[in-house]
């Protein structure tokens, strides 16, 4: 049995699955030392200072829209363990349906438990939907927000869990947790003095509407900058059989036409 059997294996059986040190100390604080610069911008997104809402967390900060502010966030979304365990849980040409920081300060209360295909009106059990991951920037510890899972409770049908049985996630920090959509999960509580930060990646089916728009999140001269791939599972790769098409061709090519009228119309305005 190979290594991805193995992480499939423990994620059909408990829900999630803990893969250590996927990133390196570099890669980490590249990523650390970019959002910190992204906070000083004009416009980091409304939520960068604080939530709007109970569930977004009043005392924690987030950025949204990752790949339209920096390209050091594309890799987080492109880990090869990760692909391969949505080749397992997701159809072809599964979606990137959002990416953003997740800064939880000294204080914050724990979030709901949740699961993300909640919003999906299916009745439960069913298979996942969509799956996401948490990234570790800080390390995940017991105490200061780390996430906290019900292991098992992917299988669940109307049952809601207690708040006794979740269990937080402990990693060391450059280590992923993945789960799929049906676990139940939330942010935990920060008794510390020091923020717990992280990146969150989700993806969706590719039949599914993404939670962030990222045909619209991203602007369409950065499309070139962005890894091939990635850009496939913003939604600009047209799905099968006909999934997403504009004008019966893909986005990318509506999108580099509109470009292409655009510039002709700023070279007319100069004459």
């Amino acid at each position: 049995m190979s290594r991805i059997d193995d992480l499939i294996k423990h994620t059909l059986e408990h829900g999630y699955v803990i893969i250590p040190n996927a990133f390196s100390n570099e890669e980490i604080e590249e990523a650390k030392v970019e959002l910190r610069r992204l906070e000083q911008t004009l416009q980091p997104g409304p939520a960068s200072a604080g939530g709007r809402n109970a569930f977004e967390g009043y005392r924690t900060n987030r950025i949204y829209a990752l790949l339209n502010k920096s390209r050091v966030f594309d890799k987080f979304t492109l880990h090869p363990d990760v692909l391969a365990l949505n080749d397992h849980f997701l159809d072809d040409g599964f979606l990137v349906t959002a990416f953003h920081s997740i800064n939880i300060q000294p204080g914050e209360d724990a979030q709901a438990l949740h699961h993300d295909d909640a919003y999906i009106t299916v009745p439960r059990p069913h298979a996942p939907y969509g799956t996401a991951i948490m990234v570790a920037l800080d390390e995940y510890t017991e105490t200061n927000g780390s996430t906290v899972i019900v292991p098992g409770s992917h299988t669940w049908g109307d049952r809601i869990p207690k708040r006794s049985e979740a269990v937080p996630v402990t990693m060391a920090a450059g280590s992923i947790v993945y789960f799929i959509g049906t676990l139940w999960h939330g942010g935990g509580q920060n008794q510390t003095d020091k923020g717990r930060l992280a990146l969150t990646v989700q993806y969706c089916m590719s039949w599914m509407r993404q939670l962030e728009n990222q045909l619209l999140a991203v602007d369409w001269d950065k499309l070139d900058d962005i890894p091939p791939r990635l850009v496939e599972m913003m939604g600009y790769k047209v799905g099968r059989p006909f999934l997403g098409y504009c004008d019966g061709r893909s986005p990318r090519t509506r999108v580099t036409q509109l470009m292409h009228k655009w510039e002709r119309a700023k070279r007319d305005e100069k004459l």
